[in-house]
């Protein structure tokens, strides 16, 4: 326990820049307090002990926002980065040297008995808000973007975006049109985009309709002739 307590805080140091020392990384960060609260309660849980360790389990959801089941598996190093919204299913199954961000659920559809949860392999990257549901593998060295919504296996060293989730890229070269997470359309900016062409084509009109008809201008630009 004590040495997965310190390859836990190592984790910290490693993946946020924005740690400054042991004692703050053990009083202020949550993610940190829930894996050490999920690893005791895992240890009971493996012993039957299930009440036990669902109310390990839920204090530590009202402390931190951060909901990982007894059950679940849990490798070295996870580091939990902000964490609020995290949810971890019962029979999850993570790696060694994974980044989890907020608001990521690890989850089921809801349809399966038995493992019905997600196997995320080592050295996996799962951005804030992806929801990776059911029960499947995903690969070591995978990248899960942002709001991702993963329903079936992700081969490893692979990229996934979008909803559903699609890899685009795998073993470092890009798949299909859409190349990476930072190329996928932006409907605000391609909002102001088309308001922005509108309002260029309403000023042309307007500066259309300033101008004077031909005839008019002809006469106007004619020098005035006094008898």
């Amino acid at each position: 326990m004590l040495r997965h307590m310190k390859s836990d805080i190592r984790a910290v140091f490693d993946n946020d820049p924005a740690a400054r020392s042991v004692f703050e990384v053990i009083f202020t960060y949550s993610g940190l307090h829930a894996i050490w609260a999920h690893r005791a309660a895992h240890y009971l849980f493996k012993r039957k002990w299930f009440t036990a360790a669902r109310i390990i389990s839920q204090v530590s959801r009202f402390m931190t926002g951060i909901e990982i089941h007894p059950g679940a598996r849990i490798g070295s190093r996870l580091f939990i980065d902000h964490g609020m919204g995290v949810v971890i299913g019962e029979t999850c199954e993570i790696g060694d040297d994974v980044i989890i961000y907020q608001g990521v659920t690890l989850g089921g559809t809801g349809k399966e008995k038995g493992k019905r949860h997600p196997t995320i392999g080592s050295n996996v990257v799962i951005g804030s808000g992806a929801k990776v549901l059911g029960s499947f593998q995903v690969g070591d060295y995978s990248n899960i973007g942002s709001n991702a919504v993963v329903l079936r296996e992700v081969p490893e060293n692979s990229t996934v975006v979008g909803n559903p989730g699609r890899i685009v890229k795998r073993n470092g070269e890009k798949v299909g049109d859409r190349l990476d997470h930072a190329k996928l359309p932006d409907p605000l900016i391609e909002m102001i985009r088309s308001m922005q062409n509108e309002i260029n084509s309403l000023k042309a009109e307007v500066d259309r309709l300033k101008q004077p008809a031909a005839p008019v201008r002809e006469y106007m630009e004619e020098p005035v002739k006094f008898r």
